[in-house]
């Protein structure tokens, strides 16, 4: 008979059991976010800021990911997840996971960050705490601008259940006719358009007090249902389905047919419910069985519910409570002293790696386009825009160079996820403008940060590039750690000149010079890579491998890195956020250490350095290690050949996973550890790393 496996055993190169699972992994990385939220040792105004961002995280995994679950539960799909998990158990898992989180997140706001702001003098009150002078203030508050643009709904045989929006506050109340004595129910809408927190203080006593717009409506509540007695009133929350899916194929007008499916995002199936813990039982079935809810899918939660919204509290100008501000500087080699200098005179000279935040996104790659749109030897602009910001200077450069006669190509995804209306705004003030606008691929998302400069030299005709990890988004670029290379390098702007092609014409090229290009070239350039890495080790060369992604979740390249671990490649990976690998298991992964660092600035670059027998490789792109990335989107990798950036880089990765830092590891058994003291950001912010 063969042995019965130990518990120590290694998986078996088909065991599911290889693999974690990637939406667990994910609620990992928020507890993370959460850990954050509750460090004593943080300024309280950036706990605050933590556990609004934790909020937000969870609304958005719900609107996409449980929603995506759900959708593939309902057309009846039994493919169960590489972790061998079929959707109803992974579903149970995560609502389990979720209850405990959102118990742990509503704890620390209510039992510990909520008591320090108030020694703070930041308060969060209730009605009947309000003095009778600031009472009589908030009544006229309520009169002159809430109580116009509230619409009390009633639920009864000639009033149909009204349709709740996603992400909405909204009062369920129970009223009875003193005539009849009959119980009536209604709906009010919390607005979204009115401050959240009310301000209760008109005068300077150095507090800041704050009612909560839901109790302001709660105690006028008899203003809108005059003439019967109000019994009883319960806050609530709906997170729908706002995932978009356009048939490409069958449309004609990419543009007109997302505006269509923005429409029907608003009516997405409800996912789930939140409603408070003292929400009365007869209620929450109401609402359960009128919104087709599971009680799986419901949290119930204490305290205030939509934490997100405490990010209002972070914009106090209380800087005593926030970490020191940050100034970003410009690089070096984009100074001439006090005076910028010109962009394309430095990149003659060699290569450009900038790290944002802590260089700055407005002298550097704002400045390039800037600097592009201005001059007259400029001929044509080309750039990919995935996100930016609604006051972008960068779509204003493009606009301005278009209007000096400028050839400007831009490719807009409209179909980014949650920023799809801005995009198409955007899209349509481009080509109002002159630029020549597109949308990129049938069938897929334009994902790469990409730039091109073409300029007139002496008579010849130069490129000048600019290839990032980040979004061309100035605000963004101030809290998200990012990478970008500029360059002139003649292969790099041959190949994006190339790339450009085929994202605006009908070319199919797939190979490049100095770029791996997704779909087609990342996963089997990679695969390629750390197959090499893995016969370089069995041979006796040196061998390595290093990875840094907000994802790691494709199986292909997770089973590539146990061969090279396997092998004795020793492979150091760098994960934000989802990791479905499992690191340190023997026989399988011993070789791998994971590590996650979450701070005050989200770390979102993304870099791959395989060592290579001494002749190193650095990478730097736009894609994470996912399924849709590799699959289903453009991106872009490009190989760094300047050699005091790929020293910057290794600095980096050092910095990063010395053993002192403050980081989360991922242990075989899937749970996160936090280790270390020093701020690894703080180091790079002090220069530390610098060259």
């Amino acid at each position: 008979m063969p042995e019965t496996p130990t518990e120590t055993a290694p998986p078996a190169p088909q065991d599911p059991d290889r693999f974690l699972n990637r939406e667990l992994s994910w609620l990992d990385f928020n507890a993370r976010v959460l850990e954050l939220a509750e460090d004593e040792g943080a300024p309280l105004l950036e706990r605050v800021k933590f556990l609004s961002i934790f909020a937000s995280n969870l609304d958005e995994f719900y609107m996409v990911r449980i929603a995506g679950l759900k959708r593939r539960q309902s057309t009846g799909l039994t493919v169960r997840s590489p972790d061998g998990l079929t959707i109803r158990e992974q579903l149970a898992r995560i609502s389990d996971r979720t209850q405990d989180l959102v118990a742990r997140h509503a704890g620390v706001f209510v039992k510990d960050v909520l008591p320090r702001l108030e020694e703070h003098g930041i308060k969060i009150v209730h009605w009947d705490a309000v003095g009778d002078a600031e009472a009589m203030r908030l009544r006229e508050y309520f009169r002159d601008q809430v109580f116009p643009v509230l619409t009390p709904l009633a639920v009864d045989p000639a009033h149909p259940f009204p349709y709740i929006s996603g992400l909405s506050l909204n009062l369920a109340v129970s009223v009875r006719d003193p005539e009849t004595g009959a119980p009536r129910f209604a709906r009010v809408k919390v607005p979204d358009n009115v401050p959240r927190f009310v301000p209760v203080h008109t005068e300077d006593d150095g507090e800041s007090v704050f009612l909560p717009l839901e109790d302001l409506i709660s105690a006028h509540l008899g203003q809108l249902f005059p003439g019967l007695d109000v019994l009883d009133q319960h806050l609530f929350r709906v997170t729908r389905n706002a995932d978009v899916e356009v048939e490409e194929d069958r449309d004609e007008d990419l543009l007109q047919a997302l505006e269509r499916e923005l429409q029907r995002r608003r009516f997405g199936p409800a996912v789930r419910l939140e409603v408070t813990d003292s929400m009365d039982e007869q209620i929450l079935d109401v609402l359960m069985h009128e919104l087709e809810v599971a009680p799986s899918d419901v949290l119930h939660v204490p305290g205030l519910l939509d934490l997100a919204s405490l990010m209002a509290l972070y914009g106090l100008d209380r800087p005593e409570l926030k970490d020191e501000p940050f100034v970003p500087g410009t690089h070096p080699r984009l100074s001439d002293g006090e005076s910028p200098k010109s962009v394309f005179a430095t990149l003659r000279e060699g290569d450009v790696l900038l790290h944002h935040p802590y260089d700055s996104f407005a002298t550097s790659v704002q400045r390039f386009i800037e600097q592009a749109a201005a001059d007259p030897n400029v001929l044509a602009i080309k750039q990919t825009l995935y996100r930016t910001s609604g006051d972008s200077p960068i779509v204003q450069a493009l606009i301005e160079a278009a209007e000096a006669g400028k050839q400007v190509v831009v490719l807009v995804e409209i179909k980014a996820r949650f920023d799809e209306e801005a995009n198409i705004s955007w899209a349509k003030t481009l080509e109002r403008a002159g630029c020549h606008v597109v949308y990129g691929l049938v069938g897929l998302k334009t994902h790469c940060k990409t730039a091109l400069v073409v300029r007139r030299e002496n008579g010849v005709l130069r490129r000048y590039c600019h290839i990032g990890t980040g979004n061309y988004n100035p605000k963004t670029a101030r809290i998200y750690e990012d990478l970008g290379i500029l360059t002139a390098d003649p292969r790099v702007g041959a190949d994006l000149t190339d790339l450009f092609n085929t994202l605006t014409g009908y070319s199919r090229q797939t190979t490049y010079r100095s770029l791996l290009v997704a779909p087609h070239g990342i996963r089997a350039g990679l695969l390629e890579k750390f197959r090499r890495e893995a016969r370089h080790a069995a041979e006796g060369r040196s061998s390595g491998i290093r990875i840094k992604v907000n994802s790691l979740v494709d199986e292909e390249l997770i089973d590539a890195l146990y061969e090279a671990s396997a092998a004795g490649v020793p492979v150091e990976l760098w994960i934000r956020g989802i990791c479905a690998l499992r690191p340190g298991v023997p026989g399988l992964s011993e070789n791998i250490r994971v590590r996650s660092v979450v701070g005050r600035f989200l770390e979102h670059s993304r870099v791959i350095h395989v060592a290579n027998d001494g002749s190193p490789e650095w990478w730097l792109g736009s894609s994470d290690l996912m399924h849709r990335n590799l699959d289903r989107r453009v991106e872009v990798l490009l190989r760094i050949s300047d050699q005091h950036a790929a020293d910057q880089l290794q600095r980096m990765f050092d910095g990063a996973m010395a053993d002192d830092v403050r980081s989360w590891q991922l242990g075989a058994d899937g749970s996160w550890t936090r280790t270390g003291e020093h701020d690894y950001q703080a180091r790079v912010m002090a220069g530390e790393l610098a060259g």
